[in-house]
This record gives structure tokens, sequence and C-alpha cells, in this order.
């Protein structure tokens, strides 16, 4: 076997480790459902080897189907996740005897497939690079749907190296035209693509994500009590789900903890804080007197390489991650101590941009110019709107395989159980000058009005890269799919 094969097989049989590792349990804990927003974990599995069948075997292979009956039990858009338990499913032991056969198979059409082959699921391998990066982000699902299970002792945790020392809050990114999104990355998904040049103007960026001290800042000072920090829809969202702070905390005393995987344990100050909604990642830019940074923005931070004139693969460059420079795959059940890794810092000198948490961005998930589906609509397209909002970075729970400057995730506005957090971003002032760094207390500028915001929030871009209201999206992209996943 070619490395090329023996890489892609390599990488195969890493995805499948993780699936197999958090279905280890009780069948009971499988098939249960833990919230109307996750499947049941047997679901999940049996999910990604049909996914396997549909594309690998049936598509590239021209192979029977092993179990067409089942097709429309695992198929996402067919059935919500809150209805998934009332389904036929295939039970765990079946789960796992259907998935082992597929990947027999998988193997048997990897020995086949020419990496120059001019079909383009065939070429650079991007059909297995389809499944792989399609399993890892079950497996990271699987982890949310074991936090929210709160059962003990499933979830393996690891050690992290030491947060580092403080230093400025913000790094700044100057004005001028940078390429977003990537022709070249061979895996890449079509909601990356194409490449195109944007032209930003001069932006501040945090170093690192917000942490959880800043963020008890802002809860300490009232802000899930203070309307004024909130967007209408997140007021609404607030007043509807009684929401005090990040999930998963409580207070006792003067003692933040929070339940991770079971345990209870205090909060970690010096950890970037997750398992918040885009909702309050808003409101808390707000109160700091800032804005999310707009996809655009994050992406340029992230990646762009102004010297090279190029946009690198990763902040620290083209080399693949490692533990030195970021905090993923799992390494520990949690997000490292800010200013963990200062060797993956990117060109602009942001840290920690990739792995830890998940960031929510101040913009819509809408097409890149040019956009293309493929292989099919579904993936993308179809969430296409005014209804999701763009993370970026992947978080501690997500693989290498799907991380790069360029990836998009998208979900909607008031979902928490995922891993992610924030970082926070404001226009250019005249005088250029940084702030203290966000992993630690906040002192939090005046109180500002709607009007003094760009485009009326501050979760709004600068001038010509504001984002697009609803009403103005094209009809194409205001399908109303059942969900995601």
């Amino acid at each position: 076997m070619s490395d090329f094969k023996e890489r892609i097989a390599a990488e195969l049989t890493a995805a499948r480790n993780r699936s197999t590792s958090y279905t280890d349990a009780e069948d009971d804990l499988l098939v249960r459902q833990h919230s109307p927003l996750m499947s049941p974990l047997v679901w999940d599995l049996a999910h990604v080897g049909n996914y396997e069948e549909l594309w690998v075997l049936r598509q590239v292979g021209g192979i029977t189907p092993l179990r067409p009956e089942i097709d429309d039990l695992y198929d996402a858009f067919k059935h919500p996740r809150a209805d998934r338990p009332s389904l036929p499913i295939l039970g765990p032991a079946e789960a796992r005897r259907y998935i082992e056969g597929v990947r027999g198979r998988v193997l048997d059409v990897l020995d086949t497939v020419d990496p120059y082959d001019p079909d383009p699921l065939r070429r650079n391998g991007f059909v297995f690079g389809l499944v792989i990066q399609h399993e890892h982000q079950h497996d990271e699902t699987m982890l949310a749907t074991l936090q929210l299970s709160g059962r003990p002792g499933l979830v393996r945790d690891g050690d992290l190296p030491p947060g580092g020392a403080p230093g400025s809050e913000e790094v700044f990114v100057p004005a001028g035209p940078f390429m977003m999104g990537t022709d070249t990355q061979p895996w890449a998904y079509d909601n990356e693509r194409p490449a195109h040049r944007l032209d930003l103007p001069g932006y501040w960026i945090d170093r690192l994500p917000v942490g959880n001290r800043a963020y008890a800042d802002f809860v300490e000072d009232g802000g899930y009590d203070a309307p004024r920090w909130w967007s209408p829809d997140g007021l609404r969202w607030l007043r509807r789900n009684h929401a005090s702070a990040p999930l998963f905390w409580t207070r006792d005393g003067d003692t933040w903890w929070r339940s991770r995987f079971g345990r209870t344990e205090p909060v970690p100050m010096d950890e970037p804080v997750q398992h918040v909604c885009w909702y309050e990642a808003d409101a808390y830019a707000r109160w700091a007197g800032k804005r999310l940074p707009t996809e655009a923005e994050w992406e340029k931070a992230c990646g762009w390489d102004a010297a090279a004139g190029r946009a690198r693969t990763y902040p620290w460059g083209d080399d693949d991650p490692g533990p030195g420079v970021a905090n993923l795959g799992h390494r520990a059940a949690r997000p490292a101590p800010l200013g963990s890794f200062p060797l993956g810092a990117s060109p602009c000198g942001a840290e920690q941009m990739i792995g830890d948490v998940w960031e929510w961005t101040g913009s819509w998930f809408l097409p890149h110019p040019g956009f293309r589906s493929f292989p099919y609509r579904e993936y993308s397209e179809v969430f296409f709107g005014a209804r999701y909002r763009v993370l970026r970075g992947g978080s501690w729970a997500s693989d290498p395989a799907v991380v790069r400057t360029t990836f998009r995730n998208w979900d909607r506005p008031a979902r928490r159980q995922i891993f992610a957090g924030f970082r926070c971003a404001r226009s250019a002032s005249p005088e250029h000058s940084p702030r203290r760094s966000p992993g630690h207390s906040v002192k939090r500028s005046a109180p500002r009005s709607p009007g003094d915001f760009p485009g009326g929030s501050p979760g709004s871009p600068p001038g010509r890269h504001r984002e697009r209201p609803a009403e103005r999206l094209t009809e194409r992209f205001t399908g109303r799919p059942t969900e995601r996943g």
C-alpha cells in the first residue's frame, strides 16, 4: 500500500477508535436520549457507518447496498434528533457489526483508488477525507452528549501545559487585502471554497479567547440582568431560558463550580470560557465595549501572512498540529489554560485560535462568492441564511483532521451544549492602543448605546463588510432544513 493510502487507512482507524471508545458503555446509556438536542449515541455510531456505505461503497466502489432498508433511519434530514429514539434503529451490538462490515469493504475500495483520478470524489482521496472528517465531527457530538449525560468515569482526561504570563489584551491587524477561503486544500469542504480576495479595514482582536475570570466579571457585574447588553433576540432567549451563567456553571458562596463529564469542580479561572451561546458571547462583547469579530476578520487574524502574501494552513504555518502548538484531539477533556501555546501564535500574534474552544463570530453562515455545492447540497447550501452563526477554530474535542484556518462550523445562536467560546474585536481607533489580557479581570468601558456601533450593534461588521439582513438574502438560501447532523 502506498504512503498516501497508508495515511488514509490510519486516519480512518483513528476516527473509528474514537467512535468505539465513546460508545464503550452499557447499552442503556447508548440507547437513551440524554437531551432532545442530541441523538442517542447508538444512532451516531450506526450513522457514521451508513454514511461510509453511501459515499465510499456505493458512490465510489459501486458496491451493492449492504443494508438499504436502514438508509431512511439514518438520514439526518428526515428525522430530527428529538424523534430519533422512537425509530427502529440498530441496537448497540448490531450497530457495531454493521460498521465493522462496512469498514472492511471501505479498505478494499481504498486499494483501488488513484489519487490522480479525474473523478473529484476519488482525486486526492476526497471521499475518504469526507467520511473521516464526518466521523470526527460526530465523535465531538458524542462527547457533547456524554457531557449532557452527567455520567462520571466515561470520558478520559489528560495533562495540559501551564498557562502563559499575562500580555497585551489585543493584537492589531492592519488594513489591507487578504485571501479568504481555499482552492488548494484537498479535503476542504465546499463552503470553504473558492479562495477570494477581501479588503478589510484595520482592527484589533483579542490575543486570547475570553477567559472564565473575565466572563465571571461580566456575570457578577449583573450582565445577565441588564437588558442593555442583549440584542432583541438575545433578550428573548435570556427570558425564555432564565440563564444566569454559562451552561454547567453553579455558584456556592463566592465560588463558581462547574459540572464536567460527571465531575463537580471549581471553575478554573485561567481557562477559556466554554458552553456559552452566541447571544451570551454577543452580550459580553457589548458589556466589554467591543464586538464579536466577523468571520473574515477572524480568518485574516488566524492565518494571513502579510509578509509572505499568502494564507497559512494553520496559524503557526503549514506543519501539522503538534502538542506544542494547540490543544486538539481530546488530549484532555477541557480547554488549556490561557497562554499555553505561544508557539502556535498567528502572524499577527493571536494565540489559541485553533483548538480549545470553537469561537463564535458575528457572521451568519453564507456562501463564499462563486460557491458551488459538492458533493451534495445538504452539507452546506441548505443551511445558508440568517439562521446559523459561524464558529471557527475547533475545540479541544476536534480532531486535527477537521481543523484549519479556513474550516467553517455553524450552529443556531441559542446552542450552548457545544464546546464553544469566543474572543472579541473592535474597529481600529486613532491611537491604536492595546488593552489588558482577556484572561484577567476586565474593566468595562463606559456603557454605549447601540447607535455607537457600526451597523447598530457591536456584533455588526463595519462599513461595506456589514452582514446582509435576512430580508435581502436570496430565496435560494432561505429553505428550512430539518436540522444538521
